[in-house]
């Protein structure tokens, strides 16, 4: 309470005011008695009654303040122990010094004193020096809690409605789904109407009974296509059993020679739905363009992949390859050049594609240019075949040389990538807005689909293959000189491993249709010949090589020793023809600097979607990755996945 009210003098205000009538009374004495004591009595009358007055107020002042001052107190006094939020105080090592009842209340003990902040609540981020908000789960209960630092002191607010509300409003958002089935013209083949009908029924039961097991809403569209309704809840579900959906069409249909596989796209979390839609169709696409048999998730900017355990199934008709190849037969007509590249440190197939390109342009009388940064050792012995050629070398520019030629008009091809990251000159995109992507790569986040023209087989076993195909129908008095053909072979026996894995029928048609333009089977024997260093270097790699989980082989080279990608792939090629091998991995470090991964597979474990963890891609059988870092850490990344996938459904059977 302040001093003055219990002063009992008059204040400063009634001493001025009596001064001031005093001074009056003293100039009416002077002049005349009687006025003068008239302003005495009239003084007097004056001081008593503001004396009373000022001593009155003071008292129901001082009244006043008590009672509000108890009232204050009592209240605080309420809210400290009363209200809903906790409240804790911690000293300079974090142990609690003080908390109201709510605290012991909260946790159901008598006293918290002495006991560590970050002990009691594990799940608070450490209490940096500004003031932060989190939250914490206690029991069932959902608490805020504000940390002030300064004074050492935390607020608990309880938020359990507002988060049960979240996280129900976050299980019913709405996700939609496109289901198709990928290969139905090619399992009922030569099958009647009855038995077609019986196959088709058969899926259809299936898939029926795993969407009404799940809660999703199904609507059959057409005969080979459904549209899918489920909320979050639901999706996450079929995340967790990684869509299990997939393995029960396939084991449904085992018994025909090639059995029905699906694929669906589902995305989530779009602004409306004409958004969502777009996205949905966006991921079967992704789903499709990585060869089927799989399910694409995309929520937000976050793309997910399920399944993907069989090898795409080849096309058994070429009217997509007439169809492509007239478009770009017209595309080639109306550009003024045509710029052609591969992936960075091109391999043979990207070379043989882009020469076939070439050839096509040229065809046309149009300009053709080969996008190469450098020589390799994987093309090496092909590129001193290629520049004994005058002509064909001639056709080879570098990137900065590629930049000053393009133009708006220039038709620019990318062959053997479709991943604008990997591409020989991603500037040379921004200059022409007129691409073509050929590529048999499953298809990855990273795609180049602003191109207006888009030619993916992932089943085929080679770009070589699919531009072959495209060249036997872009121009009928097209012919290939003995080079050209010899090169574009080369492309797909690389692959292929001499046509030993991924190959299908149509693969023997393009070889076929090389040889007799006058591929030099022998020549590509000699250039796939091994020397005696190149063979004392993988045998050194092949040296180091263990057995991880009784069928991963792994052989991580020593630090300091950088091998190039391409011994890297022989040897892990080698290593998949050991006894009780499912899987082989090599990791090294490359010359560029970067650890590079070689993965290869017996198609048991689907090594793409382990290498796109790592940050690369490639097949199902046959992937890779290029990892900064030290070997030893992307080594243990790689260790680590292995033992995540061990037995894991959908990767690993």
């Amino acid at each position: 309470m302040p001093k003055w009210l219990n002063r009992k003098w008059p204040g400063p205000q009634t001493i001025w005011t009596l001064a001031a009538f005093a001074a009056v009374s003293l100039a009416l004495f002077a002049w005349h008695w009687a006025a003068g004591a008239a302003g005495l009595l009239v003084l007097s009358a004056l001081a008593h009654y503001s004396i009373r007055q000022e001593q009155r107020q003071r008292k129901e002042l001082q009244s006043y303040i008590a009672t509000i001052s108890h009232r204050v107190k009592r209240a605080t006094n309420e809210l400290t122990n009363e209200m809903p939020i906790g409240i804790v105080l911690y000293d300079e090592d974090k142990k609690i010094e003080w908390h109201n009842p709510y605290i012991a209340k909260m946790l159901e003990r008598d006293t918290l004193v002495g006991e560590s902040v970050l002990g009691l609540w594990p799940a608070l981020k450490p209490l940096k020096e500004k003031e932060t908000v989190q939250e914490v789960s206690v029991g069932k209960r959902v608490f805020k809690v504000t940390a002030k630092p300064e004074e050492r002191l935390l607020y608990f607010t309880d938020v359990t409605s507002l988060a049960v509300l979240s996280k129900r409003y976050e299980e019913e958002k709405l996700a939609l789904g496109i289901l198709v089935l990928d290969n139905v013209d090619e399992v009922t083949q030569g099958m009647d109407d009855q038995s077609r009908g019986i196959v088709m029924a058969k899926v259809a039961t299936v898939i029926n009974e795993w969407s009404a097991r799940n809660q999703i809403y199904l609507r059959r569209t057409a005969s080979d296509r459904y549209l899918l309704l489920m909320n979050q809840k639901a999706l996450n579900q079929q995340e967790q059993a990684r869509f299990d959906v997939l393995d029960e069409v396939r084991d449904a249909t085992s018994h025909l020679k090639l059995p029905m596989t699906l694929s669906i796209g589902v995305a989530s979390g779009a602004d409306n739905l004409v958004e969502l839609g777009q996205l949905a169709q966006s991921s079967l696409d992704m789903a499709l363009g990585r060869g089927g048999d799989q399910v694409a998730v995309k929520v937000g900017q976050k793309i997910n992949f399920y399944g993907g355990r069989t090898n795409a199934v080849e096309k058994r008709t070429r009217v997509r390859a007439r169809v492509v190849s007239h478009a770009l037969r017209d595309l080639i007509r109306d550009s003024d050049k045509v710029v052609i590249m591969g992936h960075k440190i091109p391999d043979t197939d990207a070379i043989g594609a882009a020469i076939g390109v070439m050839k096509a342009a040229e065809t046309f009388g149009k300009e053709a240019y080969i996008v190469l940064e450098g020589v390799n050792p994987s093309i090496h012995r092909l590129m001193e075949l290629i520049y004994e050629d005058e002509d064909l070398s001639r056709k080879f520019v570098s990137p900065e040389e590629a930049l000053q030629i393009t133009t708006g008009r220039t038709l620019a091809v990318v062959v053997d990538t479709h991943k604008a990251s990997l591409v020989a000159e991603p500037k040379l995109l921004a200059l022409t807005s007129r691409l073509v992507v050929v590529d048999h790569h499953r298809r990855g986040e990273d795609f180049l689909s602003e191109a207006m023209l888009i030619y993916m087989e992932p089943y085929a076993s080679s770009t070589c293959e699919l531009v072959t195909e495209l060249l036997q129908y872009i121009h009928e008095g097209l012919t290939l000189g003995v080079l050209e053909a010899t090169v574009l072979l080369a492309g797909i026996v690389t692959d292929t491993k001499s046509f030993s894995v991924r190959t299908g029928a149509r693969t023997f048609e393009a070889a076929s249709f090389l040889r007799r333009s006058g591929a030099d089977s022998e020549l590509i024997q000699r250039l796939m010949k091994d020397d005696l260093t190149g063979y004392l270097m993988k045998a050194s790699i092949i040296r180091h090589a263990r057995i991880v989980h009784e069928h991963f082989a792994v052989a991580v080279t020593e630090p300091g020793q950088k091998y190039p990608q391409l011994l890297i792939a022989q040897v892990a090629d080698t290593l998949l023809n050991m006894q009780g091998i499912v899987a082989s991995f090599v990791v090294s470090e490359r010359p560029d600097g970067l650890i590079g991964i070689s993965a290869r597979s017996m198609g048991q474990v689907n090594v793409q979607l382990l290498m796109e963890q790592l940050g690369g891609g490639g097949h199902l059988t046959n992937a890779a990755a290029q990892v900064e870092g030290t070997l030893a850490q992307v080594s243990g990344r790689l260790l680590a996945l292995l033992n995540e996938i061990e037995d894991r459904e959908g990767i690993f059977e």
